[in-house]
């Protein structure tokens, strides 16, 4: 079996595959998609018609090929078949808490700094920019008051979850468009903890084969 990761190295969503993959300790082959250029192509749109990234692509020893796109169904996916290494909590509530924190980055702060709406905006004649840090700042804020409820050591309890995994990729985005995150320390102290593991360090966007300077 192979796994084979189509993404680009500063979406947030491909960010958060790759913690998952490294904390599952899968390997997988890495296949760089341009944005506006490869994620228009014919053969990438077959794939994923959204022309989005991330795009998981499972080769099964028998030769047959299963696709998956949306991040969040691809960690749900990479948690179901490999649990080794659990991302949700086994508590009933600490889970679904734990998809809350999650969900507030995924449907609540991303689409609002994805490509296709900062482009929009700018058409429009706004300040990308700033529209973006606004929202990146209530959604952080929302997420540090829900984690004190449930942080240990991580955002909930005292190992990685799903939601460590969606709020790292975030804080970078955060620092992108200088959002003020001065007074989460509560994020900030959780960020430092997840960096120091292979897995965080590993995924970070300028440690990618197509990152820019």
């Amino acid at each position: 079996m192979k796994l084979i990761l189509h993404n680009y190295w500063r979406s947030s969503a491909s960010h958060r595959v790759r913690i998952t993959l490294g904390l599952k300790q899968l390997a997988y082959d890495y296949v760089p998609i341009g944005l506006g250029g490869t994620q228009k192509s014919d053969a990438y749109t077959a794939m994923n018609p959204m022309q989005q990234v991330p795009t998981l692509e499972i080769v099964e020893d028998g030769g047959s090929h299963l696709l998956l796109t949306q991040s969040v169904a691809i960690c749900e996916y990479l948690e179901e078949r490999w649990p080794e290494h659990p991302i949700l909590p086994r508590d009933v509530y600490l889970r679904a808490r734990c998809r809350a924190l999650a969900e507030i980055i995924n449907s609540g702060v991303q689409p609002m700094q994805n490509l296709s709406t900062t482009t929009k905006v700018k058409e429009l004649g706004g300040d990308d920019v700033g529209w973006v840090r606004g929202f990146i700042e209530k959604g952080l804020a929302a997420f540090a008051s829900l984690a004190k409820g449930t942080a240990g050591q991580f955002c909930v309890g005292d190992s990685p979850t799903l939601a460590d995994v969606f709020l790292i990729p975030q804080l970078a985005s955060a620092r992108r468009f200088s959002a003020d995150i001065s007074s989460l320390t509560l994020l900030t102290r959780i960020e430092e903890r997840c960096l120091a593991m292979p897995a965080f360090a590993a995924a970070a966007p300028d440690k990618q084969p197509d990152a820019k300077a």
